[in-house]
């Protein structure tokens, strides 16, 4: 092998050791639940974000920091839907992780990290095969975004960062959101989950009132439209003194588009009334008797 290779090489390996060096410094390992423990992220000092499913109790968790020193934490919040969990240390102790200032690309050098064992951390390197979404999670949840690598994740490492070739975190690993399928949620979006947990104890989802079903748009609707959308939403229900029910919706209402967002299917939907929308006046299009009309609510909070 020529020099200039060589010392490719190692600047390569050398840069993936400081990388895993500088996201070790933030991993932490958390026990609350029979059998191996999982990994954390350290999002504030007292904070930790971690895997929904592999916290099985609320009270009493401990986490292990990189000085191997054990920590009591409990759960501040949790959301089922994008397997996230925060958990709140007795005292302000973690050192807070980077996150990457940009998403992934599909290519891109990542290690997966993981503290699963009092040992210290262990570290997988592959690329970013796919970034995809939304998806359909086991608990019937919409994930927005996700991240599949081909970094093997091994046991524990749910709960641990995805960083970049910079030790910056972007994305979260998890086991727990599709059965047979490892993937990790973005930063962005995991950092987002975890401030509403952190205030709100739970993650606030915007509410219509409505009961709907993909309908095929009649090719003079589609005329109407302008763009290419070969289907709407049917009004099959509307709840009484809901959002829906307050502006004006009825049965028999076809809905086009939210927010200037064109929407062909329920997920489309859901996907915007998971961002933060709650409160706030929104513009729908609907088509009623075959003619376009605009209809302005005001969307509530799911219960």
């Amino acid at each position: 092998m020529e020099p200039q290779e060589t010392n490719l090489l190692m600047n390569l390996s050398n840069a993936m050791v400081a990388a895993v060096e500088k996201a070790a410094a933030s991993t932490v390992m958390v026990n609350a639940r029979r059998g191996l423990p999982s990994s954390g992220v350290c999002f504030t000092a007292d904070l930790v974000l971690t895997a929904n499913h592999s916290i099985e109790h609320d009270d009493d968790i401990k986490v292990t920091l990189p000085d191997g020193s054990e920590i009591k934490a409990n759960v501040a919040g949790r959301d089922e839907n994008s397997d996230l969990a925060i958990l709140r240390l007795e005292k302000p102790v973690g050192l807070p992780a980077e996150r990457a200032p940009k998403d992934s690309q599909v290519g891109q050098f990542v290690l997966a990290i993981g503290r699963p064992t009092p040992e210290g951390v262990q570290a997988s390197l592959g690329v970013v095969s796919s970034v995809g979404g939304p998806v359909r999670t086991r608990r019937g949840g919409l994930l927005n975004r996700y991240l599949q690598t081909d970094a093997i994740p091994y046991p524990g490492f749910s709960g641990g960062p995805l960083v970049n070739a910079q030790g910056q975190i972007v994305g979260i690993n998890t086991s727990g959101l599709t059965p047979g399928a490892s993937l990790a949620i973005p930063a962005s979006t995991a950092w987002e989950t975890a401030s509403s947990l952190v205030k709100f104890g739970h993650i606030r989802r915007g509410y219509l009132g409505i009961r709907s079903q993909p309908v095929e748009l009649s090719s003079t609707m589609q005329s109407q439209l302008g763009r290419s959308q070969a289907n709407g939403l049917l009004l099959v229900g509307i709840e009484k003194d809901s959002p829906a029910s307050n502006s004006g919706l009825m049965v028999g209402d076809i809905l086009l588009g939210i927010a200037g967002q064109p929407v062909e299917e329920h997920d489309q939907l859901l996907s915007y009334l998971a961002g933060d929308v709650i409160g706030k006046s929104v513009t729908l299009e609907i088509s009623r008797g075959g003619q376009r009309q605009a209809v302005t609510l005001m969307v509530g909070e799911q219960k």
